[in-house]
């Protein structure tokens, strides 16, 4: 529904108080924005900066957002995913803390370039993206607002490929902070939270049993690592496909079974594709998949499995549950699709835990700050968050859980920096 007096477009407004209370117990578990937001509303280093946020819509984004409002920013969100907004969490964000939202869960192509182009209707200063939609749309369509743009950051592997794309064929038109690099940000959001998130997400959708099961784990990056770590943990047979043989090596090495994708698929229960690339699973996979395969993508974009050449082998297909399209091959093979082929821990579920996503959305706001007050000195190419701001997350987390570290001694200090003291 169109909202009544407030800038936005959202599904029921009145879903606004369910929101709240959901924003508020995610805010109980990120403590680091906590104590940004305190920051923020002492200081406001971002008075009057006009943010455009495309993100996935959930209690965590929302939280991120009402920091960057502390700070004095005017901010605007929009959804980075049709089937990821939570309706309560955008209805409160436009009724309750009056920050414009356009976001709706299950919207079709149209609505979601459409509420992609409202955010960047806000004529943004700096652009929080999350698979840099926002940033091919405005690059594309309307390349005058670059002038005004100070710079933009980035929440996600495939966001960070294209917007390395755009540099080195000298299109990019502002400077970009590489959130997703961070270390606070890959190691505990991809690893820790993809990796529990993913498997909620298939059990919501399934009710499925992963003990005993042989889960086949497309891509062995942060993500992957993450996702193949936890199925293991649950009694899962895992298998690792990849075409890194550095990466192939670790998965070996961490105790996963290592094989090419067409091998795998003879033999697989449950597939996950964690690549952010263009068809990991393919026709010829599709073509030996055993009947009650389980296909589920956790990776950006809905590009990782091949859906569209499964709807031409199909003889029928049906739903059969909430996030579960059941296909009927014609020679009596059955096999499911999760959520769409998209990103299924934001279908089927809620997305990462708030603990992790308190890091990285640290990570936006602390990066969103640094670009208003140095933007002017940052090339149009995609930058690492400076060692300082990750230092100073993974500080403030430590103190969030109340854990102790040591600190070198300057004799500790004077020895590292030095290369005359030998053995």
């Amino acid at each position: 529904m169109q909202t009544s007096g407030i800038k936005g477009d959202v599904k029921d407004l009145s879903l606004a108080s369910e929101g709240v209370q959901r924003i508020e117990w995610a805010a109980r578990e990120m403590a680091v924005m906590s104590q940004i937001r305190d920051r923020f509303l002492k200081e406001r280093p971002l008075d009057g900066v006009r943010i455009s946020v495309c993100s996935h819509v959930t209690t965590e984004t929302a939280n991120l957002a009402l920091t960057l409002q502390a700070g004095g920013a005017d901010a605007v969100v929009c959804a980075s995913n049709p089937l990821s907004t939570q309706d309560d969490v955008a209805a409160a964000l436009v009724a309750e803390y009056g920050i414009p939202t356009y976001s709706i869960k299950g919207e079709d192509n149209a609505t979601y370039y459409k509420h992609m182009r409202a955010a960047i209707d806000h004529e943004p200063q700096v652009m929080i993206d999350d698979g840099a939609d926002l940033a091919t749309t405005v690059h594309s369509e309307q390349p005058d607002l670059l002038n005004t743009i100070l710079g933009a950051t980035e929440e996600t592997t495939t966001g960070i490929i294209r917007l390395n794309n755009m540099a080195e064929a000298g299109k990019l038109g502002y400077p970009v902070i590489a959130v997703n690099d961070a270390q606070t940000k890959h190691f505990f959001d991809n690893r820790y939270g993809t990796g529990q998130s993913t498997l909620d997400g298939i059990i919501r959708a399934t009710n499925v049993l992963f003990a005993g099961k042989r889960v086949v784990v497309a891509g062995y990056g942060w993500c992957g690592k993450g996702v193949a770590m936890r199925a293991k943990g649950m009694g899962a047979h895992t298998i690792v496909t990849e075409v890194d043989p550095i990466r192939a090596l670790e998965a070996a090495m961490d105790g996963h079974q290592v094989m090419s994708m067409i091998e795998a698929a003879k033999i697989g229960d449950i597939f996950i594709t964690l690549t952010g690339n263009l068809h990991a699973i393919h026709k010829p996979h599709l073509e030996v998949m055993k009947d009650g395969a389980i296909i589920a993508n956790s990776g950006h974009f809905d590009v990782e499995i091949n859906v569209e050449a499964l709807e031409d082998m199909a003889d029928g297909k049906q739903n059969i549950r909430g996030f579960v399209d059941e296909y009927l091959l014609d020679d009596g093979r059955k096999l499911y699709v999760l959520g769409e082929g998209r990103l299924i821990n934001l279908v089927a579920a809620e997305g990462h835990p708030s603990a992790v996503m308190d890091m990285s959305f640290a990570n936006q706001a602390l990066s969103v700050e640094h670009l208003v007050l140095h933007a002017k000195g940052l090339d149009n190419r995609v930058h690492s968050v400076p060692e300082e701001i990750d230092r100073e997350i993974g500080r403030l987390k430590l103190k969030s859980m109340k854990i102790e570290i040591d600190s070198l001694t300057e004799e500790q200090e004077k020895y590292l920096s030095s290369w005359d003291i030998g053995t």
